[in-house]
């Protein structure tokens, strides 16, 4: 008997939240498999990778959808709850599904990030989550979707990081994409006084001929606008510097994104969701979990002339 599929587990998962208590996953999932009435048997079954049973595979998958949708929130790493969304959906009564969560912005925005813009194949997924794709289709659909989940995962650990761990993580960043020589060079270069709106300094190759200055802003919600870009601007003109980077955790303004187009000094940005691009290109705060291989036939092998 197979597992039900992981949008039967959004709304169970959500009753069990429903005390607002701040809970882990592992403390409440049998609650929820007594909800769906899983057999013993579908509790064993197990992902081809065996590394977890079907049923906690999808109630994870259901959270992150939740989460995504803005259902629950995650105060801390493997402790969930439930929001004043979640809430109200549950006494809607209406089903939760990837439908249903289609009707919040945050939930589309991930949805999008996940198909790479690719609206109707999006609107297929949300309205029959069994869509005509090819299996290699089907794949390269579902890695675009674990990334972009953990793309969002990342960026909220950071968040959740202390200042001094989001300015050493810019300088990891640095060296890991080849700029500022070796890791120490780097470390040193970033001890530079925070003077005059300038976060740190890093060599932008190994004999350090030019330098490339940073400006680091660890923001939620808060945009960075162009009086941000124009004091950083000021702060290149004080130390004669023409390349600068501008990282933050939240996103630009247009009219910050047009300034930096229009001055004469370089000035990259950076914002939060390249930065988690960045991360998962260069391999910075992330691990591989899995590998899989895609094989097709070898005609030269097989080839008799």
């Amino acid at each position: 008997m197979s597992v039900p599929n992981y949008q039967s587990f959004m709304t169970p998962l959500l009753r069990e939240l429903a005390d607002g208590c701040v809970v882990r996953l592992k403390d409440i999932d049998t609650k929820v498999y007594n909800q769906l009435g899983l057999t013993p048997e579908q509790l064993h079954l197990r992902i081809p990778s065996g590394k977890q049973t079907y049923a906690y595979h999808r109630l994870s998958w259901a959270k992150t959808y939740l989460v995504q949708a803005g259902l629950i929130e995650q105060p801390k790493r493997a402790y969930c709850n439930i929001t004043d969304i979640g809430t109200q959906a549950l006494a809607s009564g209406k089903e939760i599904n990837n439908k249903y969560l289609s009707q919040f912005s945050d939930f589309i925005a991930f949805k999008m990030r996940s198909n790479k813009g690719e609206t109707e194949v999006l609107q297929v997924d949300l309205a029959n989550s069994s869509n005509e794709q090819t299996p290699q289709e089907t794949l390269e659909t579902a890695f675009e979707t674990i990334n972009s989940a953990l793309t969002a995962d990342i960026l909220d650990t950071i968040l959740k990081a202390s200042p001094e761990f989001f300015e050493n993580l810019v300088v990891d960043l640095m060296v890991a994409m080849g700029y500022g020589g070796s890791r120490k060079d780097a470390g040193q270069a970033t001890q530079y006084s925070q003077d005059g709106g300038i976060d740190g300094i890093i060599k932008e190759d190994k004999l350090g001929l030019e330098m490339i200055y940073l400006q680091a802003k660890r923001y939620t919600n808060k945009t960075v606008g162009r009086p941000d870009l124009q004091a950083f601007a000021g702060a290149l003109d004080m130390h004669r510097a023409k390349k600068g980077v501008f990282i933050t955790t939240s996103r630009f303004s247009k009219e910050a994104i047009e300034f930096a187009g229009m001055i004469e000094k370089r000035i990259v940005l950076i914002d939060g969701e390249m930065l988690t691009e960045l991360m998962l290109e260069y391999n910075l705060g992330v691990s591989i979990k899995q590998v899989f291989e895609i094989k097709t036939l070898d005609t030269d092998y097989f080839s008799e002339e």
